[in-house]
């Protein structure tokens, strides 16, 4: 795990160090284990190396190979180097020691362009063909590893993080004003599509499942499929899928407790977490090693105000959890002292751009600290299983019977379905009605779902050019149900291909597994496991009433019932962040109306919104509101707000 950096001049003059030096020094601000660099002639490689696994300890990179004639610089943990010993044919006397960057250098030589396909895990990484006087590069397929680059006509540099590039004397720090006008149209939690762009004119971002190749000829980005090899898998019975769930999740939980630290997991009272550290804590107890877990937990004084079908205390989830399967250290960590509003300012500095996500902002920060503090190395989560381990939407399937009227079967699913969810039939057949028959509603409308109201300047829509798009729900919409297709198979396939839903997460884990030396990891992000869960009939996902069939089946042993088959109650993050931003109010409000009256803020943001928004806030804060989308407009033109004061 490493913050990589580099620069190539396009014609072939020498580089001159002091540059290189200024990167390598911007980098000094996160912690590193070994700090070195490479340059030859028009080329410069850096690496600021941290420490957790044990291939890495005796890792040199930037490495040099003169033989092969390539040089490499690498932010990377490689998770199926089994598989890659085997096809690269390496002599087992030297797979033990082998680091994953060397790792990488064989499958280039071997596959080239096409080598990142074979590689499952997170990376970024550079390597410098001298033979072909080429730079090469590639991130991985969900952008877990993040890699930014600027260029102009005699060079490019790249780096981990945007920051350290604005230390070269030829990079200007400017606004990107169409990128944020894009941020602030799109209503839901994501960035806008264009995956390669940022807040900033002059830095650009390798999208996720993307490579790059750098020459004197310029600069060329080419996508790669890592799904185009899926194909739809029969099995004889429920048994021998979950037998083959089991093992290929295993697997991937298993290779990544590679670690010469200990071992830390996300654990919440639901489905995917529960997996992972079930898994994991069984893999970890035949080495003598125990997992640690980090839940939050709401502060103590919090009067639950959420719904009887949500649970804004997982706690009691959890510890059944850890009770049924043993081999854990539990922490439940409230952070009494945070709110998403005191931990802005520290969010902006390690996300280095405007963020959505504020929500869940101070425990996720605050978990990465606690692991530092008890020396983990990697913490699991499982953060991307709702689209693959966990999917099975209900709703859906049954929709896709009734389309092709299948009654029988419908029927008895949507009989069995009422009885494990506690909703009566009738009112199941209405929902899955106009899913499946949309022009019902035309003839028998319900009330109309909530819009968002749209926050961006329709004087400052227009003129970066997006003005046409606000009314447009896929654009508005983006990373809702509303861009997706109906059918649930053909939506689940999309999420996949859609780069932009998987960046923004990614660039978070980054960054922060920079700043604390913790490398966040995901089981249920692992390329074997996704390929798995897509090859599968939807039969698998739903059946017999229950949702999420297939997980809920194969973790029968490994997690408690009171979690396995609980499909009545979810758990909800972050319902008192209200509750703790209380002691703030006033400064909370105090700063709104100072925003609302500064003149770039007026210039982007529609400032009628904002002043609804004031308007509810002003009557102090209301617990209940933590969800209200107006608080979300307020947070999220704050954290711009902050974001421009501080920048520009």
């Amino acid at each position: 795990m490493s913050a990589i950096a580099g620069i190539y001049h396009f014609n072939g003059d020498p580089i001159v160090v002091e540059h290189g030096g200024r990167l390598m020094d911007a980098l000094q601000r996160f912690p590193a284990n070994r700090v070195d660099t490479w340059h030859k002639d028009g080329v410069f490689l850096g690496c600021h190396a941290q420490w957790i696994t044990n291939e890495s300890i005796h890792e040199q990179l930037p490495y040099y190979d003169p033989n092969r004639r390539l040089a490499i610089t690498a932010d990377a943990i490689i998770d199926n180097r089994d598989e890659l010993f085997e096809k690269l044919q390496v002599e087992h006397s030297r797979r033990q020691g082998m680091s994953d960057s060397e790792l990488i250098l064989l499958a280039y030589q071997k596959w080239g362009e096409e080598s990142p396909k074979y590689l499952v895990g997170d990376f970024a990484f550079m390597i410098w063909d001298e033979s072909r006087q080429q730079l090469f590069g590639a991130r991985d397929f969900s952008g877990a590893r993040t890699l930014y680059y600027y260029r102009n006509n005699e060079q490019l540099a790249f780096c981990t993080v945007m920051n350290p590039l604005f230390s070269l004397p030829y990079v200007e720090k400017r606004l990107n004003e169409e990128w944020l006008a894009e941020y602030i149209a799109i209503t839901g939690m994501f960035e806008p599509p264009n995956c390669g762009v940022t807040v900033y004119k002059e830095i650009e971002h390798l999208p996720p499942a993307h490579y790059i190749t750098i020459s004197s000829s310029g600069v060329k980005v080419t996508r790669y499929n890592t799904f185009a090899n899926v194909s739809p898998l029969k099995l004889k019975s429920n048994t021998d899928y979950e037998e083959a769930f089991r093992d290929v999740f295993q697997r991937a939980v298993t290779s990544r407790l590679r670690t010469n630290r200990q071992v830390g997991a996300y654990l919440s009272g639901g489905l995917d977490s529960g997996s992972v550290a079930s898994f994991a804590a069984k893999a970890l107890q035949k080495e003598n090693r125990v997992l640690h877990t980090y839940s939050y937990v709401p502060v103590d004084d919090f009067v639950d105000w959420t719904p009887k079908y949500k649970m804004a205390n997982e706690r009691p989830n959890i510890q059944a959890t850890v009770q049924h399967v043993g081999n854990i250290q539990p922490n439940y960590l409230s952070f009494g002292d945070r709110s998403p509003f005191s931990e802005m300012d520290d969010w902006l500095d390690i996300m280095e751009t405007p963020y959505k996500s504020f929500e869940n902002s101070f425990w996720l920060k605050g978990i990465y600290e606690r692991a530092q503090q008890e020396e983990i190395g990697i913490l699991l989560n499982g953060q991307r299983g709702n689209y693959g381990i966990s999917w099975g939407p209900a709703l859906d399937y049954y929709m896709t019977l009734m389309r092709g009227m299948k009654w029988f079967r419908l029927m008895r699913e949507v009989n069995k379905y009422s009885a494990n969810i506690g909703v009566d039939k009738d009112r199941i057949y209405r929902v899955v009605s106009r899913k499946a028959f949309p022009i019902l509603n035309r003839w028998r409308p319900v009330s109309e779902p909530y819009e968002f109201p749209q926050l961006v300047n329709p004087e400052f829509a227009m003129q970066t050019g997006i003005y046409d798009r606000l009314h447009d729900r896929k654009f508005t919409g983006i990373g809702t149900t509303a861009d997706l297709p109906s059918d649930p198979m053909e939506a689940r396939k999309e999420h996949f291909e859609r780069l932009h839903v998987w960046s923004i997460s990614g660039a978070r884990g980054a960054k922060l597994s920079l700043r604390y030396s913790v490398r966040g990891h995901d089981p249920t992000n692992d390329l074997r496991v996704i390929r798995y869960c897509l090859s599968l009939p939807m039969e698998q996902f739903v059946q017999n009433g229950v949702d999420r069939s297939l997980i809920r089946r194969s973790t029968e042993g490994y997690l408690p019932d009171q979690v396995r088959l609980n499909q009545r109650v979810r758990g909800i993050q972050a319902a008192d962040l209200i509750h703790r931003m209380i002691p703030a109010w006033p400064a909370f409000v105090d700063e709104l109306r100072r925003m609302s009256q500064d003149t770039q803020m007026q210039q982007i943001i529609h400032m009628p919104v904002i002043q609804n928004g004031l308007a509810l806030v002003e009557q102090g804060p209301k617990p209940e509101t933590a969800y209200n989308p107006q608080i979300k407009i307020l947070m999220r033109s704050l954290i711009i707000y902050r974001f421009l004061q501080k920048n520009f």
